[in-house]
């Protein structure tokens, strides 16, 4: 049950892999024609695998369903990823030899000069994760999920998809048999991730929000022994934890509120960094990492509700299909339907002129950060438009963003991850839905609600989500004022050649775009500051020379009285 990674390669040529951060059990072979080795890292033995299978990981720790698989069909080599993303999967080829790893971090180290992809950080700059198959690593490559990548011969590889998510020919109309069908299937799926366990408690983390609530719901209905975590974030922005508390008194379960105050979220900021591998710019990583580190301390399994947004259209849809319907009726209108999709990442697509320097700007002139959306945006796969932006959800924000993220934290604490709605009979019965049952009117998740509604609190239940409030702006602006100048210090940003070195005091200002106003201000510093952080702790870039020209350095209320009299 307890994670791991691994590394390893297989080619035509033995090559040495112990490195300084890959300690743990190898096995191995020497053939006629090829050599493979892996290493499984903080495993104390060669953990159970299928056969012709030489390595695999299970995000939720069960020993016949992996996440991520690497194998062997006589002289072929095959990297697969199942279709949620829920673990992370990277290759590189060098010469005769392909390298496999199931963390970013292990491959660097055999690499001998690793150079940042400018295509990798402008793919981040626009959704704030890297897109597959790039990495931020030149020639570093990432296993789409559901995905299966072949080699013969150490030849170009072959790339096969496993899995689509294709909307279903007959669509299921009546409410009340959408509702017991997935009664039926939510179970199910719960009943899946507690088979393995004895009489141990689980974690749950537990926002208020609807998902996480089911969760919890389910996991008490099932008799299984569970304790709740929630953030706590003070008396910045909206708190959430009321709402936790709510349902774990409604549920009887013990709930542990994590202090994620300013201090304790730049304690953890580092940690967070080097656990997630690759780098994320969302604002919810650093608070989850304190969620995992507490829950850690009291269990080895924890629970969550991500996937729910993504199954049941609860991202805000409505934006979206009005202008999918308006772009249809008006197909030559300036902004497209794929452009207003792109602008629901909120992120800094679109100020590329003021955000890179010019060497940068150059080098992704060629690009076109739609592209990366085409796919999971196919009407052959999902004609009916709300079913196209679940799927497009489900490829994107949650393969290869929320899930990974995800894994990631809990194995850096040593935690299993398990999630119920990542169950590919439930996610297939969700595409036979009509509609109307997941958008009834103006309520989103409408026939999840109803399946729950004897389960939960109905303020719980029928309240409109809101998302996690983390409240960045505030924190940017005030508790860490000073330490933006020291993490997007414009001498740094300077001599690392990427971004233009004012741009930090741009976006407080205002002066980088009207719509980076309120939230986003904060957004895009930390969508920059994860970068630049990722790039010093992980990737291995040597800083350059500090710069003391900068707003940062005076407090926050001299600096405004001061733009006030510019000079």
């Amino acid at each position: 049950m307890f994670p791991f990674h691994f590394i390893g390669y297989w080619g035509k040529d033995k090559k040495e892999v112990f490195t300084q951060r890959c300690r743990g059990t190898e096995r191995g072979f020497e053939g006629e024609n090829f050599f493979w080795n892996v290493v499984y890292v903080g495993c104390d033995s060669v953990p159970v695998l299928p056969q012709n299978t030489i390595a695999g990981i299970s995000a939720g720790g069960f020993s016949d369903a992996f996440d991520v698989w690497v194998r062997l069909e006589e002289d072929k080599l095959i990297l697969g990823r199942e279709a949620f993303g829920r673990v992370s999967l990277f290759w590189t080829q060098q010469g005769g030899v392909i390298w496999f790893a199931s963390q970013l971090q292990l491959l660097l180290e055999v690499m001998e000069k690793p150079e940042v992809n400018i295509y990798g950080l402008y793919g981040y700059s626009c959704f704030s994760y890297v897109p597959n198959p790039l990495t931020p690593v030149n020639e570093v490559f990432s296993v789409a999920a559901g995905t299966e990548i072949v080699w013969e011969n150490i030849g170009s590889p072959q790339f096969r998809t496993i899995y689509q998510w294709c909307e279903s020919t007959s669509q299921i109309q009546d409410e009340n048999t959408a509702v017991s069908q997935l009664q039926v299937l939510l179970k199910n799926s719960l009943q899946k991730q507690i088979a393995d366990l004895k009489d141990e408690p689980v974690g749950v983390f537990l926002s208020g929000g609807l998902d996480s609530s089911i969760v919890a719901a389910l996991l008490v209905q099932a008799g299984v022994k569970v304790r709740a975590y929630t953030l706590d974030f003070g008396n910045v922005g909206i708190p959430e934890y009321p709402y936790a508390e709510q349902v774990a008194a409604f549920l009887n379960i013990p709930l542990v509120k994590v202090d994620a105050s300013p201090a304790k979220i730049k304690q953890a900021l580092i940690p967070t960094i080097k656990a997630l591998d690759s780098p994320f710019g969302d604002g919810v990583t650093v608070p989850l990492y304190l969620l995992n580190q507490v829950a850690s301390q009291e269990t080895q399994v924890i629970f969550n509700g991500e996937g729910g947004d993504q199954l049941f259209a609860g991202w805000t849809n409505k934006p979206l299909i009005a202008a999918g319907i308006y772009q249809g009726e008006h197909p030559h209108k300036e902004e497209s339907f794929i452009h207003q999709y792109l602008r629901t990442f909120h992120r800094l697509w679109g100020y590329e002129s003021s955000l890179y320097q010019p060497e940068i700007y150059a080098q992704i002139q060629g690009l076109n950060a739609q592209e990366w959306l085409l796919d999971a945006l196919d009407a052959s796969f999902c004609p009916s438009l709300l079913h196209r932006l679940r799927r497009a959800s489900l490829m994107l924000k949650g393969a290869q963003n929320i899930h990974p993220r995800a894994t990631a934290l809990g194995f850096a604490h040593g935690l299993v991850v398990r999630s119920p709605f990542c169950d590919l009979l439930l996610a297939e019965w969700t595409f036979q839905l009509s509609g109307e049952l997941c958008l009834h009117g103006a309520c989103e998740k409408y026939i999840l609600k109803r399946a729950v509604e004897n389960l939960l609190p109905s303020e719980i239940v029928w309240r409109q989500k809101r998302g996690m409030g983390v409240p960045l702006t505030s924190w940017c602006l005030n508790d860490y004022w000073h330490d933006i100048g020291n993490w997007l210090n414009p001498g740094i940003l300077s001599s690392d050649n990427c971004f233009f070195p004012d741009i930090a005091s741009q976006i407080v200002t205002g002066e980088l775009g009207g719509a980076i106003q309120g939230r986003r201000i904060g957004e895009s510093l930390w969508l920059l500051i994860m970068w630049q952080l990722w790039r010093y702790h992980v990737f291995g870039s040597k800083l350059g020379k500090k710069s003391l020209y900068h707003p940062f350095i005076l407090p926050r209320w001299l600096w405004k009285k001061y733009q006030q009299f510019p000079i």
